[in-house]
C-alpha cells in the first residue's frame, strides 16, 4: 500500500493527517493482527483502536499489536496530539474522542453492558474531519460501531467492516452492513489495501476538477439520467455541489479515477444504482427532535385549531421526507396532546400523511417499532402514553399508527396532497436548488387552507415567497398561509408543471377564426401602447422578468456574465436601491408605491418617477408586479439654463434633501433586504452543521443489554475455558499419579456408585467405562467379600476406615482398605476404596509356617521361648 497523506510541513499540521478509526471487541484480536500485519508503516495515517474490554482487566493490547506492525503503538493518553503512522489503543474504562486533533479520555457515562465506546470514537471523527474519517468494523458483538459507520458516511466520509464469515464474532459487522453503513466489504488483511485505492482516487478528484470540470458536470447529467431511469426519480434539482460530493465518494470506495470512468461502470454494475440512490438519500431524523421547535408549535396549535377546524374538526397535515417516521409521529403525539386538553377533543381528529423517497425508510415507519435508545429523546410520561414496550425497544401505539398514513412519494413529480391544516416540511429544502424551492413555496401555499401552518427546518425560510406566508414564530420557522391566494394558473404544479397546458391553450385561441374589426382594436391597442404609454415591466415574486413594455434601455441593462433576467440586477445602479425597496414594500402591503424624483447617473436635468403595483386582476396576473418608468424632462431642456431666484434654489435644495432622505431611507431597507439574503446563502453551510448536529444528538444512544450480556459471556467463555484447560490437566496429572502407584482404587459417591477408578482394579473387578455411575452392589468381583457393601457403608456412617485381608477366587491376596473420601472443604462425599496387593507377603507367610512345623523340636525349650 502507497499512502501518502501526511502534511508537506511533516506532523505538525494535523488538518491533513487522515485518522482510521477501529472498532473490535474483546474476540476481535485476530483480526486486528490481520489488519495491521497488512499496513505498511510508512502510510501518513494515524490509527486509532477501541476494544471492548473488561474495565477491571490491565489490557494487553498495545503488546500484542506491537509484534506484528512497525509503527509504534502506545496507550492513549488524555490530549495526546494525534501523529501519523501511530497506533493509539484506548484503555480500559474509558470512552475515547478525538477534538481539535488531540485524544481526550473521559469517563464512561453509561453503566457498564450500556456503553458504545465504537460508536463514541466514530462520532467524533465524523465532527472532527467530515469527509476525510475513516471508519473500520471488526470481529465483535453487538451493534456497537453501527451508528458511528453512519455519522461518518453521512459526512462523506469511508466506512468498511469486516466480512461477516471471515469474523470470530459476526454480530457487529453484520449490523453495520445490514443498515448499509458500510462502503467496503473485505477480509481484514485486503482493508488497508482499499483504504489506499480510495485514497488515490480521492487525491485525483481535485486535479479531475481543475482540467474537466465541464466535462465532469455533463457527465453528471448522464449520471443522474440514468439513475432517473432506474429509480423513476430525478435528483437533477439537487444542489449540484451535494450530488458531485456524494457521486465522488462512490467513485472514490470503486477506486475510479474520474466521472466517465464511473459512468462506464454504472452501465456494467446495475446494483449499483441502489446503491448510489441510497447515498443520495440523507435519512436523518429522530423524535422531538429541536424540542424548541415542537414546543412553539404545541403552543401554536390550540389557537390553529380554533381557527381552522376544518369540516366537524378533522384536519389534515403532510409531513414531507418523514424518512423513518419519528417527526410524523411526533406530530400526531403533539396534536394528541393538543387535542385532549380542549373541551371537545373527542370532536377533534389529524389525519397525518407522512411520505419520503426511501421505500426502505417507510418499511421502517410503518412498523412503528424503535430500539430502546428513543427513550433520550421522549420523555418517560410520553413513553408510558404513546408507546409499548416490546423486545429491546418500544411500539407505537395504536392510537398514534392509526392517525398516521405512510406511503412512498416525490414531492418534485407525484401530485402532492390538498386541502391541508399543517404541512411539515423540515430541512429538505436544504438539499435542492433555489429553482426547485422558487417552485415548490408556491405549491405548498397553494395546497394548504386559508391560515394553514407551514413548518420548515432551522436552516430554511420561505425566501422570496414572503406575501405567502406570515411568521408565527420566526426562530423556529414556522409560519401561517397568508390570505393572498396565488393564482392556481401560476403554481407549477408536479404532475404537469402546467406549461402545456398553456400552450395547449394558446395554440387552441390561434387556431379559432379571427373577428377582422377585433384584430384591428389590438392592432390599434398596440401602436397606442408603443408610441404613448410609458415603459413598464412585468415580473413575477422573485422579480423575473416576465415581459417589457416599450423601450426601457434608459433604466435597465443586463448584466454582465451569464444571462439573468432578474430585476433587482437589471437596474440601473442610481435607481437600484429605491425601487428594490419599493418592490419589497409593495410586495407586503399588496399597495402602489410611488417614487418621484429620481435622477440617473448618465443625465443629472431629467428626473424619473417609478410606480410599483401589485397586480390583482385579471387572474392570469394575479401575485406579479408591475413597475412603470416615467421620464419627466426638465424645463432647461435642449435651452441655456436659466439662473434660478434665491427662492426656487431654496426650494430645489429642499426637494434634493428630501430625495436623499427617500434614498436613505431605500438603502436601509435595501440593507435590511441584503441581511436576509446573507442568511439564504448561508443555508448550504447550515445544512451540513445540521447533519453533524443529528449525528451528534445520536451519540447519546444507549446500547441494548442484550450487547453487554454476550460480552461479557465471552469474557466468561474465554476464562471458564482457561480454567476447563487447567482442570483437564490437572486431572490427567492425577490419573498418571494413580496408574504409576500401581494401586487399584475404587472412588465411589456417597450412594456407594462408581464415580472413578484405576487400571488396576481390573484385577480384581471386572469393569469398563460404561460401569461408571453403577452401585457397588451390582459389581461381581473375585473377593471372597460378600461384606463389601456393608463395610462401606458402615465406613460412610461412622467415618471410621475399615482394613481387612481378603483372598479372591485365583488365589491372591489383599489388603482392602476402605476410607471415606473428603473433599477440600472437608465434606464427605462418598469413599475410597484400594486394595494392596499382598498375595507375596502371604505366600512367605505361609512358607514360613511350614519351615516352622518342619523343623525339630528342642528339649524343654518352647516354641515361644524360641
Amino acid at each position: 500500500m502507497n499512502v501518502h497523506s501526511r502534511a508537506d510541513g511533516g506532523s505538525g499540521d494535523l488538518s491533513r493527517i487522515r485518522i482510521v478509526g477501529l472498532g473490535a471487541s474483546a474476540g476481535g484480536l485476530e483480526a486486528l493482527e490481520q489488519f495491521f500485519g497488512n499496513t505498511p508503516p510508512d502510510n501518513g495515517l494515524a490509527f486509532v483502536v477501541v476494544q471492548h474490554l473488561d474495565p477491571t482487566h490491565k489490557a494487553m493490547l498495545v503488546e500484542l499489536l506491537q509484534r506484528v506492525t512497525m509503527m509504534p503503538v502506545l496507550e492513549a493518553a488524555d490530549s495526546m496530539r494525534v501523529e501519523p503512522d501511530t497506533v493509539y489503543v484506548i484503555p480500559p474504562n474509558s470512552d475515547l474522542s478525538v477534538l481539535r486533533g488531540l485524544l481526550r479520555l473521559s469517563k464512561p457515562a453509561q453503566p457498564r453492558g450500556m456503553r458504545l465506546p465504537i460508536a463514541t470514537l466514530f462520532c467524533s471523527l465524523a465532527l472532527e474531519q467530515g469527509d476525510q474519517a475513516i471508519g473500520v468494523v471488526l470481529s465483535g458483538m453487538g451493534s456497537d460501531g453501527t451508528v458511528g459507520l453512519g455519522a461518518i458516511k453521512t459526512q462523506g466520509g469511508l466506512t468498511l467492516a469486516q466480512q461477516p464469515e471471515s469474523a470470530q464474532f459476526d454480530s457487529m459487522p453484520k449490523s453495520a452492513i445490514t443498515a448499509g453503513s458500510a462502503d467496503i466489504i473485505g477480509l481484514p488483511a485486503e482493508l488497508p489495501q482499499r483504504i489506499a485505492q480510495v485514497m488515490s482516487a480521492q487525491r485525483a478528484i481535485p486535479r479531475r476538477r481543475s482540467v474537466a470540470d465541464d466535462t465532469g458536470t455533463q457527465v453528471l447529467g448522464a449520471i443522474l439520467e440514468m439513475l432517473r431511469e432506474h429509480s423513476k426519480h430525478d435528483l437533477s434539482l439537487y444542489k449540484t455541489s451535494t450530488l458531485k460530493r456524494r457521486v465522488e465518494r462512490r467513485i472514490g470506495v470503486h477506486g475510479l479515477d474520474t466521472f466517465a470512468a464511473y459512468e462506464a461502470f454504472l452501465r456494467d454494475n446495475p446494483k449499483e444504482f441502489d446503491l448510489l440512490f441510497k447515498e443520495m438519500l440523507i435519512g436523518v431524523t429522530g423524535f422531538f427532535r429541536d424540542p424548541a421547535v415542537w414546543q412553539d408549535l404545541k403552543e401554536s396549535l390550540p389557537l390553529a385549531l380554533q381557527q381552522l377546524g376544518g369540516e366537524h374538526g378533522r384536519l389534515r397535515a403532510w409531513v414531507v421526507g418523514c424518512s423513518t417516521g419519528e417527526e410524523a409521529y411526533t406530530v400526531a403525539m403533539l396534536f394528541r396532546e393538543v387535542a385532549d386538553s380542549l373541551p371537545a377533543s373527542d370532536s377533534c381528529t389529524l389525519q397525518i400523511f407522512a411520505t419520503d423517497l426511501s421505500v426502505d425508510a417507510i418499511a421502517v415507519a410503518r412498523r412503528g417499532h424503535y430500539p430502546a435508545r428513543i427513550a433520550e429523546d421522549v420523555s418517560l410520561e410520553r413513553l408510558d402514553r404513546f408507546f409499548v414496550a416490546e423486545g429491546d425497544g418500544f411500539r407505537v401505539s395504536k392510537v398514534i399508527r392509526e392517525m398516521v398514513l405512510f406511503a412512498p412519494h416525490d414531492v418534485i413529480v407525484d401530485p402532492p396532497f390538498t386541502r391541508l391544516d399543517i404541512l411539515c416540511c423540515r430541512n429538505l429544502l436544504i438539499y435542492f436548488n433555489a429553482a426547485l424551492q422558487r417552485r415548490l413555496l408556491p405549491l405548498f401555499h397553494y395546497i394548504l387552507r386559508p391560515g394553514g401552518i407551514l413548518v420548515l427546518g432551522g436552516s430554511e425560510t420561505v425566501g422570496q415567497a414572503q406575501a405567502m406566508f406570515a411568521p408565527l414564530s420566526p426562530k423556529s420557522r414556522i409560519y401561517r398561509r397568508s390570505d393572498e391566494a396565488a393564482d392556481p394558473g401560476w403554481v407549477d404544479f408536479p404532475v404537469n408543471r402546467n406549461r402545456s397546458s398553456r400552450q395547449a391553450a394558446q395554440e387552441s385561441r390561434v387556431s379559432q377564426p379571427v373577428n377582422p374589426h377585433a384584430n384591428l382594436q389590438s392592432l390599434a391597442d398596440q401602436v397606442l401602447l408603443q408610441e404613448f404609454s410609458p415603459p413598464a415591466v412585468l415580473v413575477n415574486a422573485a422579480g423575473d422578468v416576465i415581459y417589457i413594455s416599450g423601450r426601457t434601455g434608459r433604466f435597465l441593462e443586463p448584466a454582465a456574465g451569464k444571462a439573468n433576467w432578474n430585476i433587482h440586477v437589471m437596474l440601473r445602479p442610481a435607481i437600484r436601491a429605491q425601487v428594490t425597496a419599493a418592490l419589497r414594500q409593495a410586495m407586503g402591503t399588496r399597495k402602489p408605491v410611488a417614487l418621484h424624483g429620481l435622477r440617473l447617473e448618465d443625465d443629472a436635468q431629467r428626473t424619473l418617477d417609478v410606480t410599483v403595483q401589485v397586480l390583482q386582476q385579471p387572474n392570469a396576473l394575479r401575485g406579479m408586479v408591475m413597475i412603470v418608468f416615467r421620464d419627466l424632462p426638465g424645463a432647461s431642456t435642449g435651452k441655456r439654463k436659466r439662473k434660478r431666484p434665491a427662492g426656487a434654489a431654496d426650494a430645489a435644495a429642499g426637494d434634493e434633501l428630501v430625495r436623499s432622505q427617500e434614498e436613505i431611507h431605500a438603502l436601509r431597507l435595501a440593507m435590511r433586504a441584503s441581511e436576509e439574503e446573507l442568511q439564504a446563502a448561508n443555508e448550504e453551510l447550515q445544512s451540513t452543521n445540521e447533519e453533524l448536529q443529528s449525528a451528534n444528538e445520536e451519540l447519546t444512544t444507549s446500547k441494548e443489554e442484550a450487547q453487554s450480556m454476550n460480552e461479557e459471556l465471552q469474557t466468561i467463555n474465554s476464562e471458564l475455558q482457561i480454567k476447563l484447560d487447567d482442570l483437564a490437566l490437572a486431572q490427567s496429572d492425577m490419573q498418571n499419579l494413580l496408574n504409576s502407584t500401581d494401586i487399584a482404587t475404587l472412588f465411589l459417591d456417597k450412594d456407594l456408585n462408581v464415580r472413578r477408578f484405576t487400571d488396576q482394579v481390573t484385577r480384581i473387578i471386572p469393569m469398563r467405562d460404561a460401569d461408571i455411575g453403577r452401585p457397588l452392589s451390582d459389581l461381581v468381583s473375585k473377593l471372597n467379600y460378600p461384606q463389601l457393601h456393608d463395610d462401606a457403608k458402615e465406613t460412610l456412617r461412622t467415618l471410621a476406615f475399615s482394613e481387612k485381608e481378603i483372598s479372591t477366587t485365583d488365589g491372591y491376596w489383599f489388603t482392602v482398605r476402605i476410607m471415606p473420601y473428603r473433599t477440600v472443604a472437608n465434606v464427605i462425599q462418598g469413599a475410597v476404596i484400594t486394595f494392596v496387593d499382598i498375595t507375596a507377603a502371604k505366600e512367605l507367610e505361609s512358607r514360613l509356617r511350614r519351615v516352622q512345623s518342619l523343623a525339630p523340636q528342642g528339649d524343654g525349650t518352647s516354641t515361644e521361648s524360641r
